[in-house]
């Protein structure tokens, strides 16, 4: 019989979905699973989905489960690699030369590089775990840049040479699908998409989030959440805006406002876009019910 890998203590995705619940975040056998063969296979994680669904949080979660640092290169617009992998700190370099006079100063030293998070995940040893948030945010030449590293987990620094990982990082990308990835990007990886968690599973979490909450309000609101994502919104609450409604409504019900005053008077932190305030403000108190005017 084949020996089955055991990546930081875990053996299987029932072993994997175990440890995330221990570690108090509800995953699904999808998400497990694919976090699992991850391990197994030493590759990159994949997590796709719209704002809001817990890919950075499953992250964090896994991270934690398997004891590791969590390293975050968060993407924007227009990153380079200096802010993914390196950079010189040229004030030292140059106070170095002019406290050296005319020796030889070597200003290639470790004391004056800055690793950024990329080079810090290959020098983390064992307990490297990169997560590259939003992927998305960022063009395709700097997606282009991370084939390299994503296929040899290596870097070339022109002034050092070629910095190898001894031990391979735990990668996990995000991306919230505002473009398309470059399939060989999605070659490298295995791959999940992150959906909104179902009722019974999104009233869970804010149970296990929000321990204050009672039970009847994590339902309603949950509901009153699914409701507002069926509206054309352009930016429809995520779940941790579930659980953040469902803390401040219980918090203004602890000073006198019952439901549904509480759930309409806390909706600013549910909703956090002026139009979409607008536009579902008239009909608040149906969506917050769920009965028609």
């Amino acid at each position: 019989m084949p020996v089955t890998p055991r990546i930081d203590g875990i053996g299987s995705p029932e072993e994997l979905d175990a440890a995330f619940g221990a570690a108090q975040y509800l995953s699904d056998s999808g998400l497990s699973t694919a976090a699992y063969l991850a391990l197994a296979l030493g590759k990159p994680l994949l997590l796709e989905g719209s704002p809001g669904v817990g890919k950075t949080e499953a992250a964090k979660a896994l991270a934690s489960v398997l004891g590791r640092r969590l390293i975050r290169l968060q993407c924007y617009e227009g990153i380079d690699s200096a802010a993914a992998l390196y950079e010189w700190n040229y004030p030292r370099q140059m106070l170095a030369i002019r406290q050296a006079g005319d020796a030889y100063v070597n200003i290639y030293r470790d004391e004056f590089l800055i690793a950024r998070p990329m080079l810090d995940a290959l020098q983390a040893g064992a307990n490297g775990f990169l997560l590259i948030d939003e992927i998305d945010r960022s063009d395709h030449e700097f997606e282009a840049f991370l084939l390299e590293f994503l296929s040899d987990f290596q870097i070339s620094i022109p002034e050092r040479g070629t910095v190898r990982a001894a031990h391979r990082p735990v990668v996990v990308l995000t991306s919230n699908r505002t473009r398309e990835l470059h399939e060989a990007l999605r070659r490298r990886c295995v791959y999940h998409w992150i959906d909104y968690p179902d009722p019974a599973r999104e009233a869970a979490i804010v149970m296990v989030r929000a321990s204050s909450v009672a039970r009847e309000t994590a339902d309603r609101i949950v509901a009153a959440i699914g409701r507002l994502r069926t509206e054309p919104l352009a930016k429809p609450p995520g779940v941790a805006e579930t659980v953040e409604w469902a803390e401040a409504a219980t918090l203004l019900g602890q000073h006198g406002l019952a439901w549904p005053d509480a759930f309409v008077r806390a909706i600013g932190v549910a909703l956090k876009d002026q139009d979409d305030l607008e536009f579902v403000r008239p009909r608040l108190g149906q969506i917050v019910t769920g009965v028609a005017a």
